[in-house]
């Protein structure tokens, strides 16, 4: 640096004198800590920590319960358009052996071009029909793939096809119980989400409390004239340690409104809640009907598919002693296979409504 030249005598008055008082290199270690002794809003934060992770962990049980719902609607359709389409294909086969059988009659003069022609249409209407619910049952598989995320031409095989042991299931799940909201996933949910508001209304609270930490450093501080000698000059060593104490004074009100708008997403929640409650229960008093009604419906069908196969065992007989018409044969089959579609209509109903009850009462974990 520059010091006035009379420092160092008359020869230089008027003079500014460079002059070194540090040496020319020099080095420095420094190690510093802090540590925070109080905060209110670090405090809330560690006891938040827990309850954020939870509020994870039940999201994703949230998505694997939809994932569990939506994937048996679908595996269940898909084994109802098997059966289907196996009866359609029997109802075929046995069409095209009728129609022969008619076809032969009708050339050697027994039976009329009009009964010949109705076996025909019935066929057609068959083939049809075969055709529409194998594109479903097409439909249908590679839905079931893209819900558990396969290749969609990737085959696959459905190894229970039990669907009668689920349709006894589902008349336990009919009787009169008063909900649990603790199954339900999103219950659990908005309650997690209630204790993190109330820790964030607590840490908007504390924020005006003053916090307080301690710091500390320590230094060593080596210099010399010479680039060799650098560490082996006298060192110096200065070490500090204080508190740091912050105190809130004024911030614009923004504390205050904080608080306000914490207190609201509070009480939302405390409000949906409420409403989730609610659609709990309407939820489970509508499956649990609609589970009851289709179980009516389906011993309804049931009954009529068996007096539809008695019909046409009937109706059969009677047209191979001669005494019965091929129109009421062809009737008795017709009802046979409006029947069966009933049937098993009636059964995806009630494995349908057995899944809307138990994604209503949290039953999908």
């Amino acid at each position: 640096t520059f010091i006035p030249g009379e420092f160092l005598g008359p020869a230089y008055a008027g003079k500014f004198v460079r002059m070194t008082f540090m040496p020319r290199y020099s080095n420095t270690a420094t190690l510093s800590a802090s540590q925070v002794l109080f905060d209110g809003s670090v405090m809330v934060a560690l006891q938040a920590r827990n309850a954020i992770i939870r509020l994870a962990e039940q999201v994703q049980q949230l998505t694997e319960e939809e994932i569990r719902y939506n994937i048996q609607k679908v595996y269940y359709s898909f084994v109802v358009a098997g059966r289907q389409y196996q009866l359609l294909k029997q109802s075929l086969q046995n069409g095209r052996s009728l129609a022969h059988e008619i076809e032969v009659m009708y050339q050697s003069g027994f039976v009329e071009k009009l009964e010949y022609d109705r076996t025909q249409v019935q066929v057609n209407n068959l083939e049809t029909d075969s055709i529409r619910i194998g594109n479903v049952l097409t439909v249908t598989e590679q839905l079931l793939k893209y819900q558990m995320g396969m290749d969609i031409d990737q085959p696959i095989v459905l190894t229970d096809t039990a669907i009668e042991e689920t349709v006894a299931m589902a008349h336990s799940l009919a009787l009169d119980a008063a909900p649990d909201y603790g199954n339900r996933t999103d219950f659990r949910l908005l309650e997690s989400q209630l204790t993190l508001n109330q820790y964030d209304l607590k840490r908007h609270r504390l924020s005006a409390v003053p916090s307080l930490a301690v710091f500390g450093s320590a230094m060593y501080n080596y210099a010399t004239n010479h680039m060799d000698d650098l560490f082996k000059e006298k060192y110096i060593f200065y070490s500090m340690l204080g508190l740091q104490l912050n105190v809130p004074i004024f911030d614009g009100l923004q504390r205050r409104n904080r608080v306000k708008q914490a207190k609201l997403a509070v009480e939302k929640t405390k409000n949906d809640i409420s409403n989730l409650k609610l659609g709990i229960d309407f939820q489970v008093a509508q499956s649990r009907s609609t589970l009851r009604n289709n179980l009516l419906a389906l011993q309804n069908q049931r009954r009529n598919l068996e007096l539809a196969r008695s019909v046409l065992d009937l109706s059969r007989k009677k047209y191979q002693a001669g005494v019965g018409s091929n129109l009421e044969l062809t009737q008795a089959q017709n009802d046979l296979l409006q029947a069966q579609n009933n049937y098993y209509q009636a059964l995806l109903d009630v494995v349908n409504a057995q899944a809307d009850l138990q994604k209503a009462t949290g039953a999908f974990k």
